[in-house]
């Protein structure tokens, strides 16, 4: 039995379909959505349409942009001979928030898992591979998650990268700020005693 109309349940469904949102958040959603006055959906509306019109792929990192070369790959004060290697834009921001990297990126559009059918040809490695041939690169960073899929594209893109006599490293795992060893798992752990700095 459908409860509502279908202009409404459509509304609903589309709203089903985003990653972590279930039936109650999608209801609660669109109700939000037609409670607002025309111009806020309106202008609601022209930002995804806009978003997906308008964003295109940077030449060189494969980040989102508005243009052809990114900002970041544009701004020729960063240091272009450190890539830093990431798994997707959300992971640009989090590690521009820092303000501690001054290098550029390569964003991968995922990572290998041989689970979901995704190889290295089915992310941006022939890409970064073209980016290292060319030159003028001495460090590269891999910013990869630290699981399976993120451990096996680190370790399969540095057996590529090295034979360029370029400089591959590792971001460092362990134990987070704030955490409580307590808590830490053993993989967690043996990783940040590997990892270790002198102070």
């Amino acid at each position: 039995m459908q409860y509502f109309a279908a202009p409404l349940q459509n509304l609903i469904e589309e709203f089903e379909k985003l990653p972590g949102i279930g039936s109650k958040t999608a209801q609660r959603l669109a109700f939000f959505v037609l409670n607002q006055p025309m111009e806020k959906a309106q202008k609601f509306a022209d930002a995804i349409v806009s978003a997906k019109k308008n964003l295109c792929y940077c030449r060189d990192c494969r980040n989102l942009s508005d243009k052809e070369v990114c900002s970041i790959c544009d701004n020729q004060t960063r240091d272009h001979s450190v890539i830093c290697v990431v798994e997707n834009p959300r992971d640009v921001i989090q590690i521009e928030r820092t303000n501690e990297f001054k290098g550029v990126y390569h964003v991968l559009h995922g990572a290998i898992s041989p689970m979901d059918n995704i190889g290295p040809d089915d992310i941006t490695i022939k890409e970064l591979m073209t980016r290292i041939s060319g030159g003028n690169i001495k460090e590269v960073i891999m910013a990869t998650n630290p699981n399976l899929e993120g451990e096996t594209t680190a370790m399969y893109i540095s057996k590529l990268v090295k034979p360029f006599g370029v400089n591959v490293t590792r971001i460092a795992h362990g134990v987070p700020v704030g955490g409580e060893l307590e808590f830490a798992d053993e993989v967690t752990l043996s990783k940040a005693l590997k990892g270790r700095v002198e102070i």
